[in-house]
């Protein structure tokens, strides 16, 4: 197994999660083996990898969202600012608070556009009329949402298109205000034109949020990450900046996968 190098840190950006050693079985399967990387604040990391390579698996550990998942076993560490997040003591819901999630496919409430934002502030105990409607307008633009639905916000969220739906969600993630974004293939599902605006959207988040990426699109990782982290059969293969692992990646297995020999 070669040994994975890790990013150099920039001036400016300090280390956010630190993952040690962490290993992970679905049952009998083992899906992850033995990662140790470090997600930057204030950046954007890309996971990439083929099919089953164990990039979701760990995107859903930053958030414990394996937890609903039946036979999990997990060993090794991720810390959060320098803490576990897998100590007893940990509110897994505060910490699904810091840590917002936006999948594949859009998932939005079956409820009005308003009510898929404000339902879920409600939840996390803003009730004010004026303060939800001051948090659905700040997040819809921040998910460049706004100007085509701000006429018709109580019209119901399966009436928009497919890659407004997911901008739906995206603005549902951020209305929470976490510090970090959790993005599973988010565009995969979408027409091109859609998926460009959700690259364009994830550039612009990256202002406020720490992003965590998965992706099958090579030209999407290049475009829009700082770092890249390439994994094969849950293996942690190579992290490093993005520019490096696309132009001059050091394992062989990272150079066939980035120039589509494999995966």
């Amino acid at each position: 197994m070669p040994e994975t190098s890790s990013p150099v840190h920039e001036s400016g950006f300090s280390s956010l999660i630190e993952v040690t050693n962490l290993s992970l079985w679905y049952g009998k399967t083992q899906a992850l083996n033995k990662i140790s990387m470090v997600i930057r604040e204030n950046v954007i990391t890309a996971l990439i990898g083929p099919s089953g390579c164990g990039k979701s698996s760990l995107l859903k550990c930053f958030n414990r969202m394996n937890d609903l998942i039946e036979h999990v076993n997990i060993e090794g560490d991720v810390l959060l600012r320098g803490s576990s997040i897998f100590d007893h003591d940990v509110d897994v819901i505060a910490l699904r608070q810091q840590i917002g999630m936006v999948f594949q496919r859009s998932n939005p409430f079956p409820k009005t556009i308003y009510e898929n934002i404000a339902f879920a502030l409600r939840l996390h105990g803003v009730t004010s009329k004026g303060d939800l409607d001051d948090r659905v307008m700040d997040s819809l633009k921040q998910a460049a949402l706004w100007d085509e639905v701000k006429d018709r916000l109580h019209n119901n969220a399966f009436e928009l298109s497919g890659g407004q739906q997911q901008r739906l969600c995206i603005a549902r993630a951020v209305a929470i205000q976490p510090s970090i974004l959790l993005m599973d293939e988010p565009a995969s599902a979408l027409d091109p034109t859609a998926a460009a605006k959700i690259e364009d959207l994830v550039l612009q988040l990256r202002e406020k949020f720490t992003i965590v990426i998965v992706t099958h699109n090579m030209q999407q990782a290049a475009r829009v990450s700082d770092d890249t982290a390439f994994f094969h059969q849950g293996r942690l293969v190579e992290f490093n900046s993005t520019s490096s692992i696309f132009t001059t990646p050091e394992h062989p297995e990272t150079e066939a996968y980035v120039t589509g020999r494999f995966g």
